[in-house]
C-alpha cells in the first residue's frame, strides 16, 4: 500500500421529487452501484424541473470523489 491516495473525480445528476437532500441521497446511491471506493462529495449546482407551477423533481449536480483502487 502506498502511502499517498490519489483521487478521481465524476460528475453526475441526482433527483427527488421530496427534497434537495433525497436528490443527493439518490444521486449517490446510484453511483455507488457502479463505481468503488468513493470517499466525498460536492454539490455544485441546485436546480428544479417545474410541473404545473410547483417543483416536480429537485435536480443537483454532483461532483463525487473516489480513491483509485491501490493508491
Amino acid at each position: 500500500m502506498s502511502n499517498h491516495h490519489t483521487y478521481k473525480k465524476l460528475e453526475i445528476v441526482g433527483s427527488s421529487p421530496t427534497s434537495i437532500e433525497d436528490a443527493i441521497n439518490n444521486g449517490l446511491a446510484e453511483c455507488s452501484k457502479s463505481v468503488k471506493n468513493i470517499e466525498w462529495f460536492e454539490v455544485v449546482e441546485t436546480r428544479g424541473h417545474v410541473e404545473n407551477g410547483q417543483v416536480g423533481h429537485y435536480q443537483v449536480v454532483i461532483k463525487v470523489g473516489f480513491r483509485i483502487e491501490g493508491s
